[in-house]
């Protein structure tokens, strides 16, 4: 597998890649437990019965519910991995105990049920277990990523957030990276980032950031239409999306194919517009981003100068980070640049 390293870039404690921006940390947040509310059989009564017992005798309890999964009934196999959901939701220890009880790979035959529900409850109990790290391993070599895949393209819009929690936090293993990105995921996020509502943009936005560490998956997801809806994100300061969008952009530039989609979807100007009214934090990863697109291209440089780029720079250069003005400086020099320095350039570019 070959991982791009191109700048320092922070994400859940890991360096994903080498990117020329600061601290993205608040900009994703991880998936945490599901964020879905209690399912409707868990009445507050149910779930006070279900608690005691579990305290009462955890381990008879946990083994109880794993032999439901399978059961022949629809409905106690529901029960079941309800029940599980709740007792995994916030306790690392009962997520540990109930991956060792042997929960998993029923709970991943539930996720290709035909039943929607029962799918939906499936994902989401596989989410919290995944909150464990030393259950991801196993997680992934039990062969949850198709079902996981297959939730995202066909389970209700809850089942298909928590999937895409669910992958995100498999592919917190750089082994699971790949075989994601080949199980079909990538244009699934993507449709996702496009369609979702806004939990379902952000986890998709998440998945994908962890996701496009790899060159393959970067051109994967520009091969699906991303930057339709990353530039269409970023344009939007009202949709919260605008750093995430950013991030997940400032990955998949480093690819020529990324370069290209960028422009033909008309983010040049997204970009200088960033720089013009953004945070300061969103300046300095508009700039990082327009000088990748430039620093090669005459073409591209021509366009970015005509859409009135050296004005934004210069007072970037004035009032930004020093990191967004040392950018600045550079993509200041880059557009200033005589044309005939890369004719050569001009020759080649397919735009």
């Amino acid at each position: 597998m070959e991982k791009e390293n191109s700048g320092s870039f922070k994400y859940t404690g890991k360096s994903f890649s080498k990117l020329s921006v600061n601290d993205d940390s608040s900009a994703f947040s991880d998936c945490n437990s599901d964020r879905s509310g209690e399912f409707q059989t868990a009445s507050s009564q149910n779930r006070r019965f279900l608690l005691a017992c579990a305290a009462e005798n955890p381990d008879d309890l946990i083994r109880q519910l794993v032999s439901d999964l399978e059961s022949c009934s629809i409905d106690e196999q529901k029960q079941a991995a309800m029940e599980i959901r709740l007792l995994s939701k916030n306790k690392p220890e009962d997520r540990l105990k109930i991956a060792k009880a042997g929960a998993i790979k029923p709970l991943i035959s539930l996720i290709s049920s035909s039943d929607s529900q029962l799918q939906e409850y499936g994902v989401t109990a596989i989410l919290n277990l995944s909150l464990c790290d030393e259950n991801k391993e196993l997680i992934a070599s039990s062969g949850a990523i198709k079902p996981l895949v297959r939730a995202l393209r066909t389970g209700t819009s809850t089942a298909k957030e928590n999937a895409a929690c669910a992958l995100l936090r498999l592919s917190q293993m750089e082994e699971n990276k790949v075989a994601i990105g080949r199980s079909g995921a990538i244009p699934l996020l993507v449709n996702l980032l496009e369609t979702g509502a806004f939990r379902g943009k952000k986890d998709a936005a998440t998945a994908l950031y962890s996701l496009c560490s790899t060159k393959e998956n970067k051109i994967r997801a520009v091969q699906a239409g991303i930057m339709k809806p990353l530039v269409e994100l970023m344009a939007d300061f009202g949709s919260n999306m605008v750093d995430k969008s950013a991030f997940v952009l400032s990955l998949l530039i480093t690819v020529p194919e990324a370069k290209t989609a960028v422009v033909e979807e008309a983010g040049i100007p997204v970009l200088l517009e960033i720089i013009e009214v953004g945070s300061q934090r969103q300046k300095e990863i508009a700039v990082s981003i327009l000088l990748q697109i430039c620093e090669d291209n005459l073409v591209f440089r021509a366009m970015v100068a005509r859409e009135g780029a050296i004005p934004a720079l210069v007072a970037l250069t004035q009032s930004g980070t020093n990191r967004a003005r040392q950018k600045a400086e550079t993509l200041i020099d880059l557009l200033r640049q005589p044309r005939s320095s890369n004719a050569a350039a001009a020759r080649t570019s397919d735009v």
